[in-house]
C-alpha cells in the first residue's frame, strides 16, 4: 500500500465510525503482514497516526509485532485481540493474522461499545458479520448492517 491510499483507508475507517475524535479504536495487526514483526512499510506507520491526528484513542495487539511497533508508535499495546477489543467503539484489521480469523464474534461484539468492524483485509464475509449484529466495513464490497 502506497501512502496515499493508507490515507485513503485512515478516511474510510473516520467515516465508518462516524468520526474519530474521543473514540476509541481497537487495531488487530500491526506488521506489513502476519507471521512476522516486520513494520518496515506497514500500513499502520500511517493509519496510526493519522487516526491519532483526527483524535482517535487507539488500544491495539499484534501477535509479533508489538516489541518493534512500541518503537515506532505511540499507542496502547494490549496482551491480546480481547483485550484490544474491551471498551473500544469499534475495531479495525489491519494485518490477516489467522488468530483474528478465528475470533469469536460473539463475543467481540459483546465487548465493543458498537458492533463496527472494519475489515481492511477482508478476512470475514459480509453476509456472516451482519448475521452476527456487525456494521461490516470492507474494501471493494458493499458495506453491511444488521
Amino acid at each position: 500500500m502506497n501512502d496515499a491510499r493508507k490515507i485513503a483507508m485512515a478516511e474510510k475507517i473516520d467515516q465508518a465510525f462516524g468520526g474519530v475524535k474521543g473514540k476509541t479504536v481497537a487495531i488487530l495487526g500491526l506488521t506489513f503482514k502476519p507471521n512476522t514483526d516486520d513494520m518496515r512499510d506497514a500500513p499502520s506507520l500511517v493509519i496510526v497516526p493519522d487516526l491519532q491526528e483526527r483524535g482517535a484513542t487507539i488500544r491495539a495487539f499484534d501477535p509479533e509485532g508489538a516489541a518493534e511497533a512500541r518503537k515506532l508508535l505511540n499507542i496502547e499495546l494490549c496482551k491480546d485481540a480481547y483485550d484490544a477489543l474491551d471498551g473500544a467503539d469499534g475495531v479495525v484489521i489491519l494485518t490477516e493474522w489467522n488468530e483474528f480469523r478465528a475470533l469469536d464474534v460473539s463475543r467481540v461484539k459483546s465487548l465493543l461499545k458498537r458492533p463496527l468492524m472494519v475489515d481492511l483485509r477482508n478476512i470475514y464475509k459480509p453476509a456472516q458479520m451482519a448475521a452476527a449484529g456487525f456494521t461490516y466495513v470492507s474494501i471493494g464490497r458493499a458495506t453491511v448492517q444488521p
